[in-house]
């Protein structure tokens, strides 16, 4: 052991000179390296920091729920003609709904329409104005930053009071609460009584609850549309993750009997769920891992030919000098560990630097995109660097090991 350690920090320490001897040589040999673990770092930031925001956002809307919608979310399988042709979901159904379900710990009604928005003399334009009723804070988990939701009196009544998004709320009324002050959607007044705390969840893109406005459904329909021409959703929040199946069975039974479907209809309607959306979502996910993989992979290979090659020239150059080694004793297993420890220390320099570079561009990318930088691809792109360095200087490394010292001293 402590000859392995001697015979380790002396090559260490002949790695470094030939490294500080070859300083152009060793940075363009690392290039390859560089944006190889640049790219690998970087895409795993950023693969990261999507799951994080994706996450974030559907923990926010509740990870149990079911949507009963007109539509189907990812099913390919019916043209969209087919489902537009099916008849509306109406408030009718979601209270018949609300009285034979036994299994949801909440119901809720919503839909939803694009407004400009008014505060004096800012305007928010093409806002999501969502109406729903106080059932719907229990089959979300969204978290206030000033003040509460609608209430049960204030929603049968059809008050004129407004939640907002936390996005909505920094555009209107800058640096003032907005609680008690008086906003205008469409020309109607709404009173200010809540505002939602950052949600963050970025891939929902303008159905994000940040820049949502949410009122009275009651609202939607006196305002801005006609209730026998627009359709809602039911969201229906399972009990428990275990309790969601039978939940979507009772769900699919009690709105094909308010539908009045004999057994051999097809359903009228759809029961969404999150799994549809992660499902598609992973899709994606997989397709930037793929094409990030082969962008990374054909990085470290070139890097790892350019090693292997610089490596085959610094045994040629320095063949006496391991011809001198070995006449004093030097054993084939030292030269075998010396340049794969100096193949593997340009690797690990590579390495470090490209490491650096992707934390800095996952910081500039996340201005843009959500980034993640965790201990784990720390880890990875270090092994990754060792793993490349060894690979790549084992073949240099055998054929100084191998050389004979009589005709390494007299090589020229």
């Amino acid at each position: 052991m402590k000859t392995f350690l001697y015979e380790l920090k002396e090559g260490l320490l002949i790695s470094f000179r030939a490294i500080r001897s070859n300083k152009i040589r060793s940075i363009l040999t690392t290039l390859g390296i560089v944006i190889g673990i640049t790219s690998v770092v970087l895409m795993s930031t950023a693969i990261n920091g999507i799951n994080n925001a994706f996450q974030t956002g559907m923990a926010s809307l509740g990870t149990d729920n079911l949507y009963i919608d007109k539509w189907a979310w990812f099913d390919n399988e019916k043209p969209w003609w087919e489902l537009r042709n099916r008849k509306n979901i109406t408030m009718n159904d979601y209270e018949q709904f609300k009285e034979l379900a036994k299994l949801p710990l909440a119901v809720s009604p919503d839909t939803w329409t694009a407004q400009n928005v008014k505060y004096k003399n800012i305007t928010a334009e093409a806002v999501i104005v969502r109406g729903t009723n106080h059932n719907y804070i229990k089959t979300s988990d969204l978290n206030f930053s000033e003040g509460r939701f609608f209430n049960e009196l204030e929603s049968n009544g059809g008050r004129n009071l407004a939640v907002l998004g936390s996005q909505i709320a920094k555009n209107l009324f800058k640096n003032t609460s907005p609680i008690g002050k008086e906003i205008k959607i469409k020309g109607h007044k709404f009173i200010v009584i809540g505002v939602l705390a950052e949600q963050g969840s970025w891939l929902m893109g303008e159905f994000n609850p940040d820049k949502q406005i949410f009122i009275p459904i009651q609202n939607i329909f006196k305002y801005f549309a006609n209730e026998n021409n627009k359709t809602i959703t039911i969201t229906v929040r399972a009990k428990n993750h275990q309790l969601l199946e039978q939940t979507k069975d009772e769900a699919v039974g009690i709105m094909r009997k308010i539908r009045g479907l004999k057994y051999y209809e097809e359903d009228d309607f759809s029961v969404n769920q999150q799994e549809g959306l992660i499902k598609n979502i992973n899709q994606t996910v997989g397709v930037i891992q793929i094409a990030g993989l082969f962008i990374t992979g054909l990085s470290l290979f070139v890097g790892a030919v350019g090693i292997m090659n610089i490596m085959f020239v610094s045994v040629k150059e320095r063949t006496k000098e391991i011809g001198i080694r070995k006449a004093i004793g030097a054993k084939r297993r030292t030269i075998l560990s010396q340049f794969i420890t100096e193949a593997a220390i340009i690797c690990l320099i590579g390495g470090l630097i490209g490491l650096f570079l992707a934390i800095l561009l996952s910081k500039i990318v996340n201005q843009f995109l959500p980034t993640s930088v965790q201990i784990e691809t720390i880890i990875l792109a270090i092994t990754i660097s060792l793993i490349t360095g060894v690979v790549s200087g084992f073949a240099p490394a055998y054929t100084a090991a191998k050389l004979d010292p009589v005709e390494a001293l007299r090589y020229e």
